[in-house]
């Protein structure tokens, strides 16, 4: 079908199309999150290609594959390019508390601090290193000088435990 399209066959195009379009639809939409916006980047990926067809390598992989990843990089380019969709000046904050949902949080964050209170010294340091911090389990490792399968078995364990407090209320 590449063959084809490079020698210029219309067919050949439309094939490749059917084939095709539905996989760099769905790369598009995912990237982009807005119909409208997905379809013009279908429609660019495949000017593209029947433009320049011979950007297609095939000893460098699959044919769906490159479609893919250049559908990617244009939904990303245009992600880029888009303006801010309201004018900050039209942008309304709420400054009213919410005091049932602060009230919620204070009363899980207060079931956290009680759970992590009844752990070992060494699982509430790994946790909160994990979660509080933003460390790798192989950070984690490093920083105690811990073995890996350890760490990981106390944050497991620490997570099993609030997990557990949560469900039973």
């Amino acid at each position: 079908m590449v063959t084809g399209l490079k020698s210029g066959d219309q067919g050949a195009m439309a094939e490749l199309y059917d084939r095709y379009s539905a996989v760099v639809y769905a790369v598009a939409l995912r990237v982009l999150g807005d119909t409208g916006a997905a379809e013009d980047v279908l429609q660019e990926v495949f000017l593209q290609l029947w433009r320049n067809p011979g950007a297609f390598d095939a000893a460098r992989g699959g044919l769906g594959s490159w479609l893919a990843v250049i559908t990617r990089n244009r939904a990303i380019d245009s992600l880029r390019k888009r303006r801010p969709e309201t004018d900050i000046e039209d942008v309304v904050l709420s400054v009213a508390p919410d005091l049932a949902a602060e009230a919620e949080r204070s009363r899980v964050a207060e079931k956290v601090r009680g759970v992590m209170g009844t752990m070992a010294a060494a699982q509430r340091s790994a946790l909160e290193m994990a979660y509080w911090e933003g460390m790798s389990h192989s950070e984690i490792a490093d920083k105690t000088g811990e073995p890996l399968g350890t760490v990981k078995t106390r944050i497991r364990a620490g997570l099993i435990a609030l997990r557990k407090a949560f469900q039973t209320g």
